[in-house]
């Protein structure tokens, strides 16, 4: 009987369409559920919406619509954002499902009356998108030290949970159990950070709004996030606060895994375990907390305008194009950055080149000299069975990585094994062996080791790629092998025919035009905060009062003998030991210059990777510090002596002439 494996997310806050970043953890687990299936497990895979809250309150009313209206509209698109990215999820609870809300009744209820809930009054500084109320201590720089939003004085009656009443049995449970918080460093964070200085008792219910679930016993109450959300993970499996549990419960509970973002690590990691300890119901085995997925400007939101969405990605380069950028590019514990010209270098390296280039030649060389027929001759050389070896064990590596929950080594663990496979073509040169006639038994022997190669490869991707594997395992006239099958080698049906024409899995992508069509379709948007600061700067601003110095005339000629063009910065980094020069790389009309600038005193190298400047490109080389400079950057001087560099407006191409 297959062992049983409870895998959530947490679930995605209705309030709007869910970024790149939120989708990566659906994605995420998504491989972990199918991984585990496949290796034989029964899993239990669960998802969803949390769609109660003040903030969905006024975003209903400022939609014109009711709370109920809203939340399904936008659980809707989560819904469809999910599905798009072929998750493969056993359920999508919604935090308005009937029989969730009715057991969500039933704990609040129990645990009142069991004395861990009780009724009194906050007061505080209350943050509404994050639905939290902070004391002054806890504010950085005045604000939310979650989302870094205003907060607002608030008072209300409201019930608190005694969580100061289990800290010690929690502290305790963790310290015994040193797999339940990963990665490690989560753990101490949230150890020393929250529980040992002490824990507050915990506001869970509130009467400023109404759209939540009501306290059946005191309905001028609703309660609070807490409570209603975290739950989830017991409803959506059949708990009964009254003890008559459904089956799903009895076999799936405790989760074998709660994976979640960084960010909400405090509330699975204490407010729900001592949820469930004054429930009486075990704890989940393991919550992981997984980093973010960053623009390279920080983090996504709206307000900053730097948001991306996986089905806009989806539109240009498919699913498992975008499912193998999130997987592959997250690091353990350390953010990830996204960005359009990322999963493009990484679809052409990657996808394209290792995968897609190795599928595409095997089968071509199979039907060019073998009929598409893979017969092995068992003509072996020492390089086969290195092959062999370094295959067969692949599986090993791959289980070992996913054990840790580290999916993107994982996942290189598989590329590597097909950058073996394109060494082993270097090695035997299929294409000198079809040259002499008597060696025909020898290359049918290479072609063999590699189809069964890319089988098992592909087997293994399937996990991760689902639609990519299973369209290497079509082209090779195969089935996906069974994990106890991955560790033999030689299981490809000898006599087997392959596909006559060959699909591209991934084509190559020219960088400079799929931008021109992204940037097209995607012009950037400055952010609202900085559309903001600029118009209270130029209302505070007084027109600057600037010398001009005057220098000699010149003819036309004189100009003329200036080439002047619009140059791209494609890197910068700071020129050691100067205190004042820049080192770019510029693109321009005739390919890179390298320019040194002095000024470093105003522009960081971050910033100036991606501006359109104005540049001298003619003009004689020179040293600067020791580094040669190959042309100028040409700027604006203030009376103050301030540099501001001259830029070009529109999308205006580097290289273009400047007359």
């Amino acid at each position: 009987m297959a062992k049983p494996y409870y895998i959530t997310t947490a679930i995605a806050y209705a309030s709007g369409k869910p970024h790149i970043g939120n989708t990566y953890e659906i994605v995420l687990a998504d491989s972990i559920a199918r991984y585990k299936r496949f290796i034989g497990y029964d899993v239990r895979f669960q998802t969803g919406t949390d769609e109660h809250g003040q903030k969905i309150e006024n975003k209903a009313f400022e939609s014109l619509c009711t709370p109920k209206e809203y939340v399904d509209d936008k659980a809707g698109e989560i819904k469809r954002i999910w599905d798009l990215m072929n998750t493969s999820y056993d359920k999508f609870i919604r935090t308005t499902d009937p029989d969730h809300e009715k057991q969500v009744q039933k704990i609040f209820k129990k645990l009142y009356e069991k004395g861990d809930i009780y009724k009194g009054e906050y007061e505080g500084l209350y943050c509404t998108p994050c639905e939290s109320f902070w004391t002054p201590g806890q504010l950085v720089d005045g604000k939310c030290p979650d989302c870094g939003r205003e907060v607002h004085p608030a008072k209300e009656e409201a019930y608190f949970f005694r969580m100061s009443k289990y800290a010690p049995k929690l502290i305790k449970y963790i310290e015994d159990h040193p797999e339940f918080i990963q990665p490690e460093s989560r753990k101490n964070e949230m150890v020393n950070t929250f529980l040992k200085p002490g824990l507050q008792d915990l506001c869970v219910s509130r009467t400023s709004f109404k759209w939540g679930i009501p306290v059946d016993f005191d309905p001028k109450h609703v309660v609070y996030v807490w409570i209603d959300a975290l739950s989830n993970y017991i409803t959506g499996l059949g708990y009964d606060a009254d003890g008559n549990h459904g089956p799903l419960f009895e076999k799936y509970w405790p989760a074998d895994l709660h994976l979640i973002g960084k960010d909400i690590l405090r509330f699975h990691t204490i407010y729900w375990p001592i949820m469930l300890m004054a429930l009486d119901v075990p704890l989940p085995k393991q919550v992981f907390g997984h980093p973010w997925l960053l623009q390279s400007d920080g983090k996504m939101s709206k307000s900053k305008g730097n948001v991306l969405y996986a089905d806009d990605m989806v539109d240009f380069f498919g699913v498992d194009a975008v499912r193998y950028f999130l997987l592959h590019e997250m690091p353990f514990e350390n953010d990830g950055v996204v960005s359009w010209e990322l999963l493009i270098e990484r679809i052409n390296s990657d996808l394209a080149n290792t995968l897609g280039n190795l599928v595409n030649r095997t089968i071509s060389m199979a039907n060019k000299y073998s009929g598409g027929v893979i017969r092995d001759a068992k003509v072996n050389e020492p390089v086969d069975s290195e092959l062999e070896k370094y295959v067969s064990e692949t599986r090993i590596r791959v289980n070992s990585a996913m054990d840790k929950l580290r999916v993107a080594d994982a996942l290189t663990e598989i590329f590597n094994l097909f950058k073996r496979c394109n060494k082993y073509i270097d090695e035997t040169l299929p294409w000198v062996l079809g040259k002499d006639p008597e060696k025909k038994d020898r290359l049918d022997t290479v072609l063999y080791h590699l189809v069964e190669s890319i089988t098992i490869g592909a087997t293994l991707l399937s996990s991760f790629l689902p639609e990519t594997g299973e369209k290497i395992l079509g082209q090779l006239n195969t089935e996906k092998r069974k994990v106890t099958e991955l560790g033999r080698f030689g299981l490809y049906p000898s006599g087997n025919k392959v596909t006559d024409q060959p699909e591209i899995l991934f084509a190559r992508i020219d960088m400079e035009k799929m931008m021109d069509e992204i940037n097209a379709r995607f012009p950037a948007k400055e952010p609202e905060e900085k559309k903001a600061e600029k118009k209270e700067q130029a209302a505070e601003e007084k027109p600057a009062n600037v010398t001009v110095l005057s220098k000699d005339q010149i003819s036309i000629d004189d100009f003329m003998k200036m080439q002047l063009e619009v140059g791209e910065v494609l890197s910068c980094e700071e020129v050691p030991k100067s205190k004042k020069l820049l080192c770019s790389q510029v693109k321009v009309n005739g390919g890179v210059l390298q320019i040194v600038s002095g000024i470093k005193n105003y522009y960081a190298p971050k910033d100036m990777v991606g501006r359109k400047v104005v540049v001298i490109t003619n003009l004689k080389p020179a040293k600067l510090a020791g580094v040669e400079s190959q042309g100028m950057l040409l700027c604006a001087e203030d009376p103050d002596g301030n540099l501001s560099l001259l830029t070009v407006d529109g999308d205006v191409p580097a290289g273009s002439y400047i007359s």
